[in-house]
């Protein structure tokens, strides 16, 4: 399973996991207790592989940042309800330092930052889905 099966919808906290499709929405179970609920049409979902966090030089995908992050804390739940602001910004600063400081905010860091957490737990993302690359399909040159 990928980012691409992992949603956020707002207005509801947390993540939840694509289970099935009906005609105005989506069934979805929730990371944190496993309940399923129907998402709406009307409600803003996305798929956490669709976003992007804005950086000075355009924008990073989620993903890419959760893969520094867990590299940085070498797969291990980061400790960042501690943190003042500043020390949040300055620990994000360290996987992503070109964010742009005006349009993403202390609380979308620590959305990044518990998002991850969760997906940790739940082992929906790892230490070595970090470590690896995705690469685009190659076809393998023949020689004849």
């Amino acid at each position: 399973m990928g980012l691409q099966d992992i949603l956020s919808i707002s207005g509801k906290g947390g993540l939840f996991r694509l289970v099935g499709t009906m005609k105005n929405g989506v069934i979805v179970e929730s990371l944190i207790d496993g309940k399923k609920t129907p998402a709406h049409a009307h409600n803003r979902i996305s798929a956490l592989s669709d976003i992007s966090i804005y950086g000075e030089d355009g924008e990073k995908p989620l993903a890419e940042i959760m893969k520094a992050i867990i590299i940085k804390y070498n797969g291990e739940a980061i400790t960042y309800k501690k943190w003042s602001g500043a020390e949040m910004k300055s620990e994000f600063m360290d996987v992503f330092p070109d964010y742009d400081e005006e349009r993403v905010y202390s609380s979308d860091i620590k959305k990044v930052y518990q998002w991850t957490n969760l997906l940790l737990e739940k082992e929906v993302v790892s230490l070595e889905w970090a470590n690896t690359e995705e690469k685009a399909e190659e076809t393998p040159a023949h020689e004849d």
